[in-house]
């Protein structure tokens, strides 16, 4: 069972996401593998003390990718690692997403 504290992992920075933020009043954040939607809508009314409309979770499979010059290829594997898209009521926000002002 993971803790509240441990669900968010970090946000999720693309433009993507701050397309997201702008136009649909969502924020993207990585996950624990095992957290679970109400988890993560527990976790971010209570860290940032917003109210959650909607979450939706998405699992990114682990990747291959080549690495390195043409004699000597070297597969590498990427991570796969779970996110969650938070929607939020249009009152509140995130000032970690929001940058500096």
């Amino acid at each position: 069972m993971v803790e509240t504290y441990n669900v968010i992992l970090r946000p999720h920075v693309t433009e993507k996401a701050n397309y997201q933020n702008q136009a649909f009043h969502q924020y993207v954040f990585d996950v624990a593998s095992d957290a679970t939607k109400s988890m993560v809508k527990d976790a971010v009314e209570k860290v940032f003390d917003v109210t959650v409309v909607r979450v939706n979770v998405v699992n990114t499979p682990a990747k291959r990718t080549r690495r390195g010059v043409r004699s000597r290829r070297t597969v590498v594997r990427r991570n796969a690692y779970k996110k969650a898209i938070v929607t939020l009521t249009p009152g509140d926000t995130i000032q970690a997403f929001e940058g500096v002002k």
